[in-house]
């Protein structure tokens, strides 16, 4: 769900700390298993919200472009790495231009790498919501 082994480590080790904590409202009306899920899958979208934020710091407008580094591939020649550079400042300036709704599928499919469904289970909206949104958000960078 989170796609990063060190995310789910945190999520596991969250998952035990909180359910530790709250073992005295526990009323045993579900089983132990399906408690730990639920406060599991709360802590991946805790994590996600988390890296959602991060992702616009990524974006964030007021970024110096000195901050903005490109590591390019060592066989890249000089002129080839500045190409690209400009190229990912444009793509950050298109995305940021977008309205957030459209703005945080894009970051989250297209930079956290992250899939649809996953994106649906963090926002909380239909599968199909989420596909309109790129959809259309993709329509206006091109």
């Amino acid at each position: 769900m989170l796609g990063r082994e060190d995310d789910a480590r945190d999520a596991v080790q969250e998952t035990f700390i909180s359910a530790y904590r709250n073992l005295k409202n526990f009323r045993g009306e579900a089983k132990v298993s399906s408690w730990l899920h639920r406060i599991a899958v709360n802590q991946c979208l805790t994590i996600k919200r988390r890296a959602k934020t991060r992702s616009e710091d990524f974006l964030d407008e007021d970024e110096s472009a000195e901050d903005r580094t490109f590591v390019a591939p060592a066989h890249l020649s000089p002129a080839r790495t500045t190409e690209q550079s400009e190229r990912l400042s444009l793509v950050r300036q298109a995305v940021q231009a977008l309205p957030s709704e459209l703005k945080e599928v894009v970051v989250m499919k297209e930079f956290q790498e992250m899939t649809f469904q996953e994106i649906s289970d963090t926002l909380e909206l239909p599968l199909s919501t989420v596909k309109s949104r790129l959809y259309t958000a993709l329509k206006q960078l091109r």
